[in-house]
């Protein structure tokens, strides 16, 4: 189970960041996150508890598919992973987490529930081929991926504290998970869920650095 991570006030420091594209991977991976972007924005407009269950239903692929195929690759030539496999695991963990919380706060539709798994297999599918082939490119459209998901929960909180999205108690598997106190709302979920995303986010811009660089093969 994650270690609680202290961040469960409104004070958490926080910082929002982009990685400037620096060849046509980059800018592949960056126009294809927008992409899917911008039919996330249409879908589910304000709808940002809904929006959530779905997408963290896709974002808890990606480290599963790289912390397998890492595993793999350690295997097949007989190396240390340097910390991957155990980093990307992790990483889809606290994904599942997430969804896993949003469930209990959106409760997702039957049409919603179907979403899910339909979304879940298409991207499942196209991020193992893309993984298997170009992973610094599969580490970068996570990375993109991330900041947007900073962004979108950074909005929640603003339609949180506007009193447009109402601020409800944080379900019980939040609060065991992140070590939360026991009158934590809605607010507090959603910040310790960003930091983990600005996490992701970091993590998975450095691992496409170090395949750029060769640091990592």
């Amino acid at each position: 189970m994650k270690q609680p991570t202290g961040f469960d006030t409104p004070e958490v420091s926080f910082e929002n960041i982009h990685h400037t594209p620096q060849d046509w991977r980059d800018r592949a991976a960056l126009r294809f996150v927008k992409f899917l972007r911008f039919f996330a924005d249409r879908l589910f407009a304000g709808r940002y508890g809904h929006r959530a269950v779905v997408l963290e239903t896709v974002a808890a692929v990606p480290g599963m598919v790289g912390g397998l195929l890492q595993h793999l690759k350690a295997i097949r030539h007989i190396r240390d992973d340097e910390g991957w496999i155990k980093e990307l695991i992790e990483e889809a963990d606290n994904e599942r987490m997430h969804l896993m919380t949003f469930i209990h706060i959106a409760q997702p539709s039957r049409g919603e529930r179907w979403m899910i798994m339909i979304t879940q297999a298409i991207f499942y599918n196209f991020y193992f081929f893309l993984y298997l082939f170009l992973p610094r490119i599969a580490h970068r459209v996570v990375g993109y991926l991330e900041e947007e998901a900073v962004v979108s929960y950074t909005q929640y909180l603003e339609q949180i504290d506007a009193g447009t999205v109402e601020n409800v108690p944080a379900p019980q598997i939040a609060k065991d998970y992140w070590g939360l106190s026991d009158n934590a709302r809605l607010r507090e979920v959603v910040i310790v869920i960003r930091a983990d995303e600005a996490a992701h986010r970091d993590t998975n811009h450095d691992f496409a650095n170090k395949i750029a660089d060769g640091s990592h093969n």
